[in-house]
């Protein structure tokens, strides 16, 4: 049945059973008449009025209204229940022992300890006190800082205080078991000792190279912490010795310590950021009422920022940022103008206005002397002279009238001119914009959106070294499909063809129509076997989900080509490698997919 033979079932049913007509009744029974199952609407409006009255005062109430923010956004009443959950776990469990968490940080601030001096256990322990303004993150970071130098006072307990414990574990793995004789002794011993300078050496380059490729390029930010990265650089080159390592070891610590509270400072600032990020553009989503196309726009915007972020996927909402632009300053122009057309004429119309009721009062008083006049007059001559008089102020008022009344439908014609005129700018705007770097039929990238991409893929696999692949496919015998079902059902298996490749590509991949029934597939990070293996998998997928028409089942298969970038070849080479592969996987009959 139709839905609407199951309505008026469903209004049968609850006739004859004598049911209330309520919404829930009604549900109920319709679902059980269609056989379909009963979702609840997720009430998106009401939680988010509701999350957004909640204080957001202390971190943790923001980090609590925005993991809620998120679950709304997402509608998902699982993520919904584990942020309360979260929540009301947090207010029944027992309150921080703080007397036994001071009781113990005094103890250990004052023990002594050859790694850690009391000055810089203070120092450590001044940086977690600033740097944690609620009390449950204070507590945890307390006792992470408990945690740290009760370790480090074990390891000085298990060595003997005499070496640190990167030398100390190189040690014991590199010396063999026990010689029998001292000649032997002292030859292991020395064998020892210089692969412990050896390991040492390059563990301290391996070091060396990741504060300087890594950790200084996240500490931009902080100078003075990039300072210290930029010292230890230093340190880590010039120590060769094991008996030169203890300094920078307990170096290494203090920096360590202090890292660690930077990256929590950063990840909470990314947090916060995304969290802003999402009020302005659900800011922007409620200010737009009747563009439909910017409305869409932003929830794919709202959909990529609330999935994690790389740099694909942030170059994605930059172009889809620019589009929203673009599209705004343009309507705004358009409207501006049609705001001034629309002042010019209520300002013409208010001028003639004044003018006519100016000529209108003239008219009244020269009638009003007409009139005295006719009943004055006792001769004929004289009143067809009056009337001759009354004539012609009234042709007159007339012409002006006329003259008024053309110059106002000019005004409203250019008006409506004008409207018309910002409703095609509005159609074309969304129609170009929507053509700016997706095919409308399948959803894929067009040819403007792949060059985009190949140009930034290509880009990043320079800088980066590595492998990048692009894969060319061509749905097989499509001619044919088109011929014998007809251009609908061609189109259709174009759309079904793109939905199960976007399902089985990973994320970073990217899909575009190449032109009719060819398409691009972009596999960045992927050397060529895996890209073959990828595009196979996607082929044994296509054979499972069946393409229907008139509920027939259509089997659609393509041919392939793959190609990988060589180290100097443009992306539109490689593209074109791609398609003679392609070209020889249909001449080897078909439903392949070829390396070129």
């Amino acid at each position: 049945m139709n839905p609407s033979e199951i309505a008026r079932e469903t209004l049968k049913r609850l006739a004859l059973q004598r049911t209330p007509p309520t919404p829930d009744n009604y549900r109920t029974l319709y679902h059980e008449i269609s056989g379909t199952t009963v979702t609840e609407t997720f009430p998106e409006k009401s939680l988010k009025t509701l999350a957004a009255g909640l204080p957001r005062k202390t971190p943790e109430q923001t980090r609590f209204a925005r993991q809620l923010d998120t679950a709304i956004g997402e509608k998902n009443w699982d993520s919904f229940k584990l942020t309360l959950s979260d929540l009301l776990n947090k207010v029944a469990a027992e309150p921080p022992n703080w007397s036994a968490l001071i009781r113990e940080l005094l103890v250990r601030l004052e023990t002594r300890q050859a790694e850690l001096t009391p000055a810089r256990k203070r120092e450590a322990l001044d940086h977690v006190l600033a740097s944690s303004a609620a009390p449950d993150l204070l507590h945890t970071r307390l006792q992470g800082l408990l945690k740290n130098w009760s370790q480090t006072a074990a390891l000085e307990n298990a060595t003997g205080g005499d070496m640190p414990a990167g030398a100390d574990n190189v040690a014991i793995h590199a010396v063999p078991p026990a010689p029998t004789s001292p000649q032997t002794d002292a030859k292991y011993a020395s064998r020892a000792d210089e692969l412990a300078k050896g390991v040492t050496s390059e563990l301290l380059d391996l070091l060396a190279q990741l504060l300087e490729n890594s950790i200084g390029i996240l500490l931009a930010d902080n100078t003075e912490l990039a300072d210290e990265a930029t010292r230890l650089i230093t340190a880590a080159r010039s120590t060769r010795g094991t008996e030169d390592v203890t300094p920078f070891i307990a170096s290494m610590k203090r920096f360590s310590y202090r890292l660690h509270f930077v990256a929590e400072d950063q990840s909470e600032m990314k947090a916060a950021l995304l969290h802003l990020l999402h009020l302005v553009i659900d800011n922007i989503n409620e200010l737009v009422l009747d563009d439909q196309y910017l409305q869409g726009q932003i929830a794919v915007v709202l959909d990529l920022v609330s999935q994690p972020l790389n740099l694909r996927r942030l170059d994605d909402v930059e172009r889809r940022m620019k589009d929203v632009i673009f599209k705004q300053s343009a309507l705004k122009k358009s409207l501006l103008d049609a705001k001034d057309q629309i002042k010019l004429m209520l300002a013409t119309f208010v001028d003639r206005l004044a003018d006519f009721s100016e000529s209108t009062s003239e008219y009244h008083d020269k009638i009003e002397r007409c009139a005295d006049k006719i009943s004055k007059v006792n001769d004929i001559t004289d009143l067809s002279d009056v009337l001759d008089e009354v004539m012609r102020e009234t042709r007159v008022i007339q012409l002006n009238a006329q003259r008024s009344r053309d110059e106002l439908n000019q005004m409203r014609a250019k008006v409506s001119a004008t409207e018309l005129e910002v409703q095609r700018l509005q159609d074309e705007l969304a129609s170009a914009s929507q053509m700016v770097r997706h095919d409308p039929l399948t959803g894929a990238l067009n040819r403007k959106g792949m060059d985009d991409a190949l140009e930034t893929e290509v880009a990043r696999a320079r800088r980066h070294g590595s492998k990048l692949c692009m894969a060319l496919l061509d749905i097989d015998n499509f001619k044919k499909l088109n011929d014998s079902l007809g251009h609908a059902a061609g189109d259709a298996a174009l759309v079904h063809l793109a939905k199960v490749v976007q399902e089985v590509i990973r994320p970073e991949d990217t899909l575009a129509r190449y032109g009719g029934e060819e398409f691009v597939v972009i596999l960045p990070d992927t050397p060529l076997e895996s890209a073959v293996t990828a595009m196979v998998r996607v082929q044994r997928e296509l054979t499972r989900q069946f393409f229907l028409h008139n509920n027939d089942k259509v089997l659609i298969t393509f041919s392939c080509g793959v190609a990988e970038l060589a180290e100097t070849e443009q992306g539109m080479a490689a593209i074109q490698r791609a398609d003679g592969a392609m070209y020889l996987a249909k001449r080897a009959g078909k439903n392949r997919v070829l390396a070129a």
